[in-house]
């Protein structure tokens, strides 16, 4: 028996299982996706996109990485924008961070090793920058989940940078890039209020949603158990 059988079984019973409910489903979706959503997510194995959202296969388009970074120069992400917009003609781009992000915790701490080092890096910015704000928190799990939702205005403010999102938007394109941070304790996404659909929006958006972060609780879109 291989090592991998079970998944291989779970595989068979999930694709029957669809297609007992919708026999054509499948063809359907070989021939053609038209998501009207991207996805950029961490790489958590507790973060699964499709699950999140209740969406099925070929309704969202997703890129995930270590905490959710957007660079300008990772070819991966660059590749995955261009596509997403230039070829499926996503109508929103959904930044996604989650509470307890064991990448920005590792970056607040100075704590990776090896190549992750210098992909936190990029985090670590984003907390340099922040400094002051985080120094205002007395818990240390209130530092780290602050600045999971700060990463994640910072990567919105990266993806409205891209030449690629700035083209979209110069020759009318209907895309809008939203915030939202998954909370991994209760399932709930916590709209982050960070919306923004042109160029004339994108710096007054940012700044806004980083004002009243700032001024609310950790956390406070958080639904009570």
């Amino acid at each position: 028996m291989g090592q991998l059988d079970k998944l291989l079984d779970r595989n068979k019973a999930w694709a029957d299982g669809i297609k007992s409910q919708d026999p054509d489903f499948f063809v359907r979706l070989s021939n053609q996706q038209a998501p009207e959503y991207l996805w950029i997510g961490c790489a958590d194995s507790r973060v699964p996109a499709n699950q999140i959202v209740d969406l099925m296969p070929g309704e969202l388009f997703v890129h995930r990485n270590v905490a959710n970074v957007v660079v300008h120069t990772d070819f991966n992400c660059l590749s995955v924008l261009q596509f997403a917009i230039d070829v499926l003609k996503v109508k929103h781009i959904l930044v996604v961070g989650h509470y307890g992000c064991g990448g920005v915790k590792a970056a607040l701490h100075n704590e990776g090793f090896g190549l992750i080092s210098n992909w936190l890096r990029h985090v670590q910015d984003v907390r340099d920058k922040y400094g002051p704000v985080l120094d205002q928190l007395t818990s240390e799990q209130d530092r780290v989940d602050r600045l999971c939702e700060l990463n994640v205005v910072e990567q919105v403010g990266h993806v409205c940078q891209n030449n690629i999102v700035q083209e979209a938007w110069r020759r009318g394109q209907p895309l809008t890039v939203h915030g939202f941070v998954y909370d991994v304790a209760d399932g709930i996404l916590r709209d982050m209020g960070l919306s923004i659909a042109c160029e004339a929006d994108r710096e007054s958006t940012r700044q806004n949603s980083i004002d009243e972060l700032v001024m609310r609780p950790v956390r406070a879109g958080r639904q009570k158990k």
